[in-house]
């Protein structure tokens, strides 16, 4: 077989091969593009279900800090309604008696309770029984009146064994919380000893 059939046998096969190759690969197109259309489609499909699940997830959160602010706006309102009727209360309580003071208008026993409180936070240390005289009242309702005053927040401080108040401020409370909190474990003793640097005893001139 002479060089000239080889080569013209094999120019044929190479055109079948190449035709083969072409045939094949425009077979297979359809099913590329299918599949990448299907992927190109799970992926939509995927992303649309991350975008809804996020687009809840905000509406969530974003309801959850609605009730939040509005259980706080709520607390808020209650609060301030509590520490008008304590306040309304203790400016009752200073209508007293005949061996009180008379009943006044209402700016009167306002200045009044502020007057109490001022001659408390001044003096730092206060007699029950003086407190009592000096605002004409009987013992145990400048007792009652400090109770109230503690329990509505406008006041702090201890009453001792002896019959006096003694008044602690909120700053002097905090030097206090944290002199504990710095040393972990304290005795009586050591509380005692610090609470006189850290609570100031002296009226003030």
């Amino acid at each position: 077989m002479d060089l000239v059939l080889l080569i013209g046998i094999a120019t044929a096969l190479l055109v079948i091969l190449v035709t083969l190759f072409f045939l094949q690969k425009k077979s297979s197109a359809p099913k590329e593009e299918e599949a990448e259309l299907k992927a190109r489609e799970e992926r939509k499909k995927k992303e649309a279900i991350a975008d809804e699940e996020k687009r809840k997830q905000d509406e969530k959160e974003a309801e959850e800090e609605r009730k939040a602010e509005e259980a706080e706006r709520q607390a808020k309102l209650e609060k301030e309604r509590k520490e008008q009727e304590e306040y309304m209360k203790l400016k009752a309580a200073f209508t007293v008696d005949e061996e009180g003071f008379e009943e006044g208008e209402d700016d009167e026993k306002e200045n009044l309770l502020a007057e109490f409180i001022q001659y408390i936070k001044d003096n730092k240390v206060v007699v029950l029984e003086d407190l009592a005289i000096h605002f004409k009242l009987k013992t145990q309702q400048a007792i009652d009146r400090i109770a109230e005053l503690q329990e509505s927040g406008s006041l702090t401080g201890v009453i001792d064994d002896r019959g006096k108040f003694i008044y602690i401020s909120e700053e002097e409370l905090k030097a206090v919380a944290k002199f504990i909190k710095q040393r972990g474990r304290v005795s009586i003793t050591e509380l005692a000893e610090s609470s006189a640097t850290l609570i100031n005893l002296v009226p003030v001139a």
